[in-house]
């Protein structure tokens, strides 16, 4: 892809780890990426990095917003390389979903006596939920901004040795919730028309590609779909594809929903790969599949019959480092083991 060669179609998805202070990847960020990578992934992207400090979901979420969270990065980074495996990273911004409490406690909104903050930002000042501060509706100038600390976001990773970023564009964050209807209810240049709606991921990609070196590949995570009625669609998703391929998006990574609360998604294995595969058939883009994926015969029959043209685990991964290796022997391939671990191949 670009230049950048890998060396199968199994990627590390990112995953938030909540275990940072002030933003500074430590030695947990450091086995758990690099783990992945001496089980040989294609790829392993760092979880949702933030862009801004107010950006963050949880005060313990990795960042990228000034010059100091490049070094403990390219320690892990280098370190991914030297595997085979491309370093990714995920650029993000949590939006109205910011301010909250890591998962094991509570996924809840925090102020800032418990060491949240506010104001917390989105298109509109409507809260995600119950219970959630209500965000503080960007001006067009503040939108400006954070499209740039996107793109100052995107040199540190050059500088850290990323050679893949993701753009968060999924889950309710920042760039979701320009993108839907549910919770874009603006009247300027931002909202309003699909046009409008996508305007700011639009310049976010524009600027991140002036940066980000051409010989890199530029993702991004899509919700393909908000799983309600009047809000984003797979329609729009693909009209989205279609439009960012040609600003330097190379593949667009299909997840779905995280924009309102309390929506019923049936849940199963392989729940998402048919939007992937209808955004990558009808956009003609490439694509990517997530969602409980989770047997080598699922994953490579994903890949097999052009449904996606990537698997991207998570789960399985924090269950099974070396699936890879696993994958591999389950279908019958060779893949080369790392010389420390030759004695325990499977024959």
């Amino acid at each position: 892809m670009r230049d950048v060669e890998f060396p199968h179609r199994i990627v590390v998805s990112p995953m938030c780890q909540y275990s940072c202070k002030d933003g500074f990847a430590t030695d947990w960020h450091f086995v758990h990426l690099g783990s992945r990578a001496v089980g040989r992934a294609a790829a392993v992207i760092a979880e949702a990095t933030a862009v801004t400090a107010d950006g963050r979901i949880s005060p313990q979420d990795l960042g990228i917003w000034t010059d100091a969270h490049v070094e403990p990065l390219r320690r892990a980074f280098s370190f991914i390389a030297e595997q085979g495996a491309v370093p990714g990273i995920q650029l993000a911004h949590a939006g109205r979903k910011a301010s909250t409490s890591q998962p094991w406690n509570g996924s809840r909104p925090i102020s800032p006596a418990e060491g949240g903050w506010t104001p917390i930002f989105a298109p509109s000042p409507l809260p995600f939920a119950e219970g959630y501060q209500a965000p503080h509706a960007l001006s067009v100038a503040e939108i400006a901004g954070i499209v740039q600390a996107f793109a100052d976001a995107a040199g540190r990773a050059q500088a850290a040795g990323a050679r893949l970023i993701e753009l968060h564009g999924a889950h309710g964050y920042l760039l979701h919730s320009f993108l839907s209807p549910l919770s874009n209810q603006r009247t300027d240049q931002y909202g309003g028309s699909f046009a409008n709606r996508i305007r700011m991921a639009c310049e976010v990609v524009t600027v991140v590609r002036k940066v980000w070196p051409e010989k890199y590949p530029l993702w991004m995570r899509i919700s393909a779909t908000d799983w309600v009625e009047g809000g984003w669609t797979v329609e729009e998703s693909i009209a989205l594809a279609r439009t960012l391929q040609p600003l330097g998006v190379d593949l667009f990574d299909c997840s779905s929903g995280g924009n309102v609360p309390h929506v019923k998604i049936p849940v199963g294995p392989g729940y998402q790969v048919a939007f992937a595969e209808q955004v990558r058939r009808q956009a003609g883009v490439l694509t990517a599949a997530v969602g409980m994926i989770t047997d080598p015969a699922q994953a490579d029959q994903i890949v097999r019959s052009s449904q996606a043209d990537v698997v991207v685990l998570a789960r399985q991964f924090l269950r099974e480092p070396y699936w890879p290796l696993l994958a591999a022997h389950a279908l019958g391939y060779e893949i080369k083991w790392p010389v420390q671990y030759e004695r325990a191949k499977m024959r």
